[in-house]
């Protein structure tokens, strides 16, 4: 795990080594389905010889309505997220939100990860930072790319360099979201490893209904513009059956078509 994460930092900037993948549900659903997805997924970045970052909330804290699922509990979740990178031997993300959870999840996982909504709340940062984990923060649908400079200075103040960015879509008008690929040389001007949120950048937010909506079918255009645009890592949620999916079903990948994507990207980033 620890060779995974290192090898990340090595790489960064660099079009010449592998893109790396931080990929898995929106949220753990149940006991068993995070085992199923890490395992397939494990098996085609190993055969691709893509670093891999296994991805999943173990809670749900920022849904639109109070009926929303949240998770299966934070205990057993963390218990299930540790279990599987110990499995799997690779690192494991999941979304923290209060600066209490970035301790009690550190026990567990191996990267922390700010919300996009949550990347100005500086006790939060500066708690992650402390517990010398790996933290990946996504950039707030309402920040510039060189605004993203200070989130990364609050964690570096505390001692930790360990820090990812991830690129998610700025907020373009009440619901939907765009991105400004301007932003990756920006935000790799830090110093930093920059991620693309493939599945993210294409919600289409703030829906009537409550629930938000998506654009699956363009996660390869986005996905390849990343590439092509010298990202360091993508980031994908995907799920066996994304109606069925408990937590942003709308815009995720469906995991038997994620092989075939990852294949081209990597013709792409051998073309650079």
């Amino acid at each position: 795990m620890k060779e995974i994460l290192k090898a990340i930092f090595e790489n960064k900037g660099k079009t010449s080594t592998p893109f790396f993948l931080m990929a898995g549900p929106c949220v753990l659903e149940d006991e068993n389905m995070g085992y199923e997805i890490a395992s397939s997924i494990n098996k085609i970045t190993t055969r691709l010889q893509i670093p891999y970052i296994f991805k999943a909330s173990y809670k749900k804290a920022n849904r639109s309505r109070l009926d929303s699922f949240t998770g299966i509990g934070d205990t057993l979740a963390l218990s299930i997220l540790s279990d599987i990178g110990k499995q799997m031997n690779v690192p494991v993300v999941t979304d923290i939100h209060s600066h209490e959870e970035a301790f009690m999840a550190a026990q567990f996982v191996d990267v922390l990860q700010i919300p996009a909504f949550l990347c100005r709340q500086t006790d939060l940062l500066r708690a992650a930072a402390k517990t010398g984990k790996v933290v990946n923060i996504k950039k707030g649908q309402f920040l510039s790319p060189q605004a993203m400079e200070f989130a990364v200075d609050k964690v570096r103040q505390e001692g930790n360099n360990n820090i990812l960015v991830t690129e998610r879509g700025s907020s373009f008008g009440y619901g939907d979201l765009i991105v400004d690929f301007r932003g990756v040389p920006v935000m790799q001007g830090f110093g930093v490893p920059v991620v693309l949120d493939v599945t993210h950048s294409l919600q289409q937010p703030n829906q009537s209904s409550g629930v938000t909506g998506g654009q699956p079918h363009l996660i390869e255009t986005i996905a390849k513009a990343g590439i092509a645009t010298g990202i360091d890592g993508i980031f994908i949620e995907t799920h066996p059956n994304p109606s069925k999916a408990k937590s942003d079903g709308a815009n995720m990948l469906e995991l038997e078509k994620l092989e075939e994507l990852l294949e081209k990207l990597i013709r792409l980033r051998m073309a650079l």
